[in-house]
């Protein structure tokens, strides 16, 4: 349930999707043939209701989920299997001194789509994945809590260190609307408007440029990059150690719960189920 920022840029250093994500620092070299790109559907339309938003929060406001949260502060995010050398009773006095409060608003965290990569005519460019929600410590460090939709509830399944999943969405509304989302195998965060495909830091400018692309372009993009890693492909049933996941195992290995059907993207799948969950790299 826990995760480390720092964990994605190792791993991601030995998947072997070099071939594919050597494309991210490339300049666009789209080809004229390739798929139709898919249409721009619009994303604001598959947000959630603020309802839902509440009900995803409340699930991070347990006991339960608030003594994971502090004992997450206690152990610097590293998981309790990841060697974190603190005694039961010093974990305790720690997690209580962490103190965790939840701050701002939870946020719908959209993700690229499956069926966009893959051209399917009308698929969105993203769809929504799940509800984070930003937890701060007593000392100011801040960590992101994952819940998604199970059955007629709400369950956490993640927390990760930082603020992304809450902070771009954010920034997006603030400068100039539209709906943010990632691109997690680059680490990526972009938003859509007005038709284009616009960055939000460093890794998707490197990806589409400051100015951003269209649509059309950013589908060929994408379809270069993943286009033959999808589920059901070679690449795919090889079990090569990289890929396209649809729904990316939980760090137990069990499957991520997604908030709508099929909606649930996963990260590059990595080798090992614990480096299959959704990680992201330590960049600020």
């Amino acid at each position: 349930m826990t995760d480390n920022r720092n964990h994605l840029r190792r791993a991601l250093a030995t998947a072997v999707l070099a071939a594919g994500l050597s494309l991210a620092a490339a300049p666009l070299a789209l080809a004229a043939d390739g798929p139709a790109p898919a249409a721009p559907a619009d994303l604001a339309a598959a947000d959630l209701a603020p309802a839902d938003l509440a009900a995803a929060r409340a699930a991070v406001q347990t006991p339960a989920v608030l003594d994971r949260l502090g004992r997450f502060f206690a152990r610097g995010g590293v998981p309790p299997t990841g060697g974190a050398a603190l005694a039961p009773a010093e974990e305790e006095r720690a997690a209580a001194q962490a103190a965790p409060r939840l701050t701002g608003e939870s946020a719908t965290v959209f993700t690229l789509d499956a069926g966009f990569v893959a051209g399917t005519a009308d698929a969105p460019v993203a769809s929504p994945d799940f509800v984070a929600t930003k937890a701060v410590s007593a000392d100011g460090r801040i960590a992101s809590v994952w819940s998604v939709r199970q059955g007629a509830g709400w369950r956490v399944v993640n927390i990760a260190t930082g603020g992304d999943e809450t902070d771009y969405p954010a920034r997006a509304a603030g400068t100039g609307g539209g709906t943010a989302f990632r691109e997690p195998q680059l680490d990526a965060w972009y938003v859509l408007r007005g038709g284009r495909v616009l960055p939000l830091d460093e890794q998707a400018r490197r990806s589409v440029g400051a100015d951003g692309v269209s649509v059309a372009a950013y589908q060929k993009l994408v379809h270069q990059r993943y286009g033959d890693k999808l589920p059901g492909s070679a690449y795919d049933r090889a079990g090569t150690g990289g890929g396209f996941d649809t729904a990316a195992p939980a760090r137990d290995g069990g499957r991520l719960p997604a908030l709508t059907a099929g909606a649930a993207l996963g990260a590059t799948a990595l080798t090992g189920a614990a480096l299959a969950a959704r990680r992201r790299s330590a960049r600020r």
